[in-house]
């Protein structure tokens, strides 16, 4: 029998927060879920720290022996993945324990196709997004991606309509994604209460803003890269 939950992950050289963010997921009240995790390339101690949870019967484990990148290695999870609903979760951020269940939760009664949660900054008392999370998200999509990444939980057939993620989108293909939901007339939220933490050191919107600059640019003008 299929799990109503497939938590989908791509890892590459972070193994100074693997271990929390894995076993918050492990950790959540919901319990009928599968956990995808993808070693994407990984050059440090990260197998090492995978290989811990072999035993876990709820995680299955993938290798690309090359570093593909965030977007091709997501798309390889979905193909392998079961649940009716796909959820997604960083490897340098935490899921709180009552996340999965609150969001199906809040799904069921606004009648989404996909759901993201505000979060809580690593190490702050900030919550993210701010002001933007009370405007309509039809009027936010147009100027920046309000939805957190890490905390989305899709329905598998949203995704499908829009062919999973666009793999000419290096990054800001979490906007991309949204984006597209939103064309194909799909409904969307945001829980309001902060279910997610966020890791904002070594992330790679901090670090390589200029690429997420151009790749976002180009999404709200709807426009493919040319890199």
């Amino acid at each position: 029998m299929s799990p109503l939950i497939s938590v989908i992950m791509s890892v590459y050289n972070d193994v100074n927060n693997l271990t929390y963010s894995i076993n918050s997921v492990l950790n959540q009240d919901f319990k009928d879920f599968e956990f995808l995790i993808m070693n994407d390339g990984s050059t440090d101690e990260t197998s090492e720290i995978l290989n811990t949870y072999s035993e876990d019967n709820r995680i299955k484990m993938f290798e690309n022996k090359k570093n593909l990148g965030l977007t091709k290695s997501l798309n390889i999870l979905l193909n392998e993945s079961r649940g009716e609903y796909i959820a997604r979760q960083d490897s340098d951020d935490m899921s709180l324990s009552s996340r999965f269940s609150k969001q199906l939760a809040y799904i069921k009664r606004k009648n989404l196709d996909i759901c993201g949660t505000r979060a809580l900054i690593k190490g702050s008392t900030r919550v993210t997004p701010n002001k933007s999370y009370y405007l309509p998200l039809k009027f936010t999509l147009k100027i920046k991606n309000p939805f957190i990444h890490g905390s989305l939980i899709v329905k598998r057939k949203t995704l499908e309509s829009v062919n999973d993620y666009d793999e000419r989108f290096t990054y800001s293909q979490d906007y991309k994604l949204v984006k597209d939901i939103l064309y194909s007339g799909s409904s969307m939220g945001i829980l309001r209460e902060p279910l997610y933490v966020l890791n904002l050191n070594n992330n790679i919107s901090t670090n390589f803003k200029e690429k997420q600059k151009y790749y976002a640019d180009c999404v709200k003008r709807n426009l493919a890269p040319d890199e």
